[in-house]
């Protein structure tokens, strides 16, 4: 009788957990696809594939939720989040703080997303494989002209440069070229606006050298070594490669309603170690 009796309560207790992890999934569920309201992205187009890529994911949750998402460089991103065109601002550095050639945006929050590596890029024409941090000097500046001055072919160098305002110019110019300036003009000297359009250039350039993030890069390329090392994910989370900086959503003060459920949602553990690394990032936890 005993066994029966507590036979029954096992039964109710089982039937009542399930009854409330059923209200509780009813509950999340209604929770997302309550959430409505429109984000607007603006800036940084070495972050614009993550950015697609989380939106399209996002508004499967939450289809009452619309984005859109450009990219004209990074600085465009803060400046639109400042002029009220834009919730996020995509951006290759801290906007919220001063960096070589631009002052912090007042009262922007910076909101971490993502690890960008960048590679030096040249066209797959090119017989060189490695360069040191003085030969990127010298070759960004003007000063080498042609590839056999750094052990490649006799063919003059094509310099491909981002124009001024991308975040990916002003980490490069950094971080591999220790602050030394580009050369601004030149027979041998292209200007390009985005990361889109750096892969087109120097994927149809022969002798073309550029920079880009990682996802950019394709069969076309090569992604040179820097000081004898690699542009690799491992050779960045272990410190030995230093070409890289964290991507930020810049918002107008902490972010609220749809706008700070996406940001949490391209944080959240599964997006991080899911579709961002297989982008070609680096989940914002692997850093020490």
């Amino acid at each position: 009788m005993k066994s029966k009796f507590f036979k029954n309560i096992a039964f109710t207790a089982i039937a009542l957990t399930v009854a409330f992890s059923s209200i509780s999934i009813a509950n999340v569920a209604e929770a997302a696809s309550k959430l409505s309201g429109k984000i607007v992205i603006n800036g940084s187009s070495a972050l614009l594939p993550l950015t697609l890529q989380a939106a399209n994911e996002f508004k499967k949750l939450n289809p009452k939720v619309k984005i859109s998402a450009s990219a004209a460089g990074s600085v465009t991103g803060p400046q639109a989040v400042r002029k009220g065109i834009a919730d996020i601002g995509a951006c290759d550095w801290d906007a919220s703080l001063d960096v070589p050639g631009f002052k912090k945006f007042e009262g922007q929050v910076a909101n971490k997303v993502a690890v960008i590596p960048f590679a030096a890029v040249t066209n797959s024409n090119v017989k060189v494989a490695n360069l040191s941090t003085k030969q990127l000097q010298d070759i960004f500046s003007g000063k080498v002209k042609n590839w056999k001055e750094v052990g490649g072919s006799d063919a003059e160098i094509v310099v491909v440069n981002r124009a001024f305002g991308s975040g990916t110019r002003v980490n490069f110019q950094m971080k591999a070229l220790d602050g030394a300036d580009f050369m601004t003009k030149g027979d041998n000297y292209k200007e390009v606006k985005s990361s889109g359009d750096m892969k087109t250039a120097i994927e149809t350039t022969p002798n073309a050298i550029g920079y880009m993030d990682l996802v950019y890069v394709t069969s076309k390329m090569t992604a040179l070594k820097i000081n004898d090392v690699a542009p690799t994910e491992a050779n960045v989370i272990n410190g030995k490669y230093k070409v890289w900086s964290y991507g930020y959503y810049m918002t107008k003060g902490q972010p609220t309603g749809a706008t700070k459920a996406f940001i949490e949602y391209v944080q959240s553990k599964a997006f991080q170690n899911g579709s961002l690394k297989k982008l070609k990032f680096i989940p914002i936890s692997a850093m020490k």
